[in-house]
């Protein structure tokens, strides 16, 4: 499919009354995991293209250009809301996080066992394992203070068991940035892969930003505390990956451009019919922004950005259960940490380097982690950790202890 030649709605024709947008929300019971994932993943992409067409907006003066975004960006908001009222209202907020965190594990490995760029690829191997460590932190927590399993949510689909520790995750932020890509030479998938990993892990660190403050309890609201600001570094090692030179019309172009290559991966692989609707005719729609974005950067930079994009789009980024993948990286990667712009094992460190100052002040002098404190409330209240481990035990030896918090 080449969404620069396909016919889209007209942009007159978008606009949708409120009724038609307050979207029955699916049963939590049946719904399958990656059609959940799905809905929390594009909910990302289109909060993340509302973001950045507010921002280009109080950047330029010119009032059409601002009247043009304003317009795409209000069926943006459309969309948002269709796909993000399909979560229902009975589904905890710790049965949302299990999702928000099966998108970031699942995904993350599918787009790095398809990553053309070593570089891209590393940075999403390296971010995998704080994800993967985040969904077992939640999924004691869940168990511990709502009774609830996290199996009924990703149905063994992705494994639940410690990845890199989320203590040993907190980092100076100057080390969280990376070297960006030359979008003039990266793969068209290098540059989607990078957009949508942005878009999630900022919409995940959004939502913990939001709800982490609600758990009565102060371990939970210390958990998500905690892990939101893992969520912060993640979404800053990701995003400085992007090229800093590309022009606002050029990114405006890479928005609508992976909005529809998105919608259009999600509607190759979804099984349930009434969402299959909504990425269908969502991706109408996007094809129509995706045409007006190309004719602004025509008409203002004097650029064709079909020239800048392959005839067809990559192959499409799916949701699919990475076991055997992760199990790897998990051997070969777990006592990694940031080190400037590379990554380094935490005993290769000079003695004085600012991550163990960081790791003193972050985890104030020693005192027990949230991160840390859950996996020993849970021991102590059910004789073991929680885990879901389909393919055997914990690839890592010190980690399979299930009777102590492993460090």
């Amino acid at each position: 499919m080449n969404p620069f030649t396909e016919k889209g709605i007209p942009i007159e024709k978008q606009f949708q009354p409120w009724s038609e947008l307050n979207q029955v929300p699916y049963d939590k019971g049946f719904i399958h995991p990656y059609t959940r994932t799905r809905i929390i993943l594009m909910n990302g992409i289109e909060v993340e293209g509302i973001y950045f067409s507010h921002n280009f907006a109080r950047s330029v003066a010119d009032i059409d250009l601002k009247r043009q975004l304003a317009a795409t960006r209000r069926i943006e908001q459309q969309q948002q809301k269709l796909v993000n009222w399909f979560p229902p209202g009975n589904e905890s907020t710790l049965e949302v996080t299990i999702g928000y965190e099966q998108v970031a594990v699942d995904l993350t490995a599918y787009m790095a066992r398809t990553e053309p760029d070593p570089k891209v690829k590393a940075a999403l191997d390296f971010a995998l394992l704080e994800d993967f460590d985040h969904l077992y932190r939640y999924s004691n927590l869940m168990e511990l203070t709502e009774g609830k399993t996290a199996d009924r949510t990703v149905k063994e689909l992705t494994e639940i068991m410690p990845g890199r520790p989320t203590i040993a995750e907190h980092r100076h932020p100057m080390d969280s940035i990376r070297t960006p890509v030359d979008r003039a030479s990266a793969d068209p998938l290098t540059l989607v892969h990078i957009l949508t990993i942005v878009a999630g892990e900022q919409q995940t660190m959004n939502f913990y930003m939001n709800v982490g403050n609600r758990p009565e309890s102060m371990l939970g609201r210390g958990l998500y505390l905690e892990i939101a600001q893992i969520e912060e570094q993640h979404v800053s090692h990701y995003e400085s990956l992007l090229d800093p030179n590309m022009s606002w019309f050029e990114k405006l172009v890479l928005h609508e451009y992976n909005e529809c290559y998105m919608y259009w991966s999600c509607l190759n692989s979804e099984i349930d019919d009434r969402v299959k609707q909504v990425w269908q005719h969502n991706l109408e729609q996007e094809i129509e922004h995706l045409r007006i974005s190309a004719e602004l950067m025509k008409k203002f930079e004097r650029r064709d950005p079909a020239e800048l994009y392959p005839a067809s789009f990559p192959q499409p980024t799916i949701f699919e259960s990475s076991k055997d993948y992760i199990r790897e990286i998990l051997r070969s990667q777990i006592d990694l940490t940031e080190k400037e712009t590379e990554y380094a094992p935490t005993s290769r460190l000079p003695e004085n380097y600012r991550y163990f100052q960081f790791q003193k002040m972050a985890n104030n002098g020693g005192n027990i982690a949230p991160s840390q404190q859950v996996i020993e409330d849970t021991i102590k209240h059910f004789g073991r950790d929680y885990r879901l481990e389909t393919e055997g035990p914990h690839p890592v030896q010190r980690l399979r202890a299930r009777e102590t918090a492993a460090v």
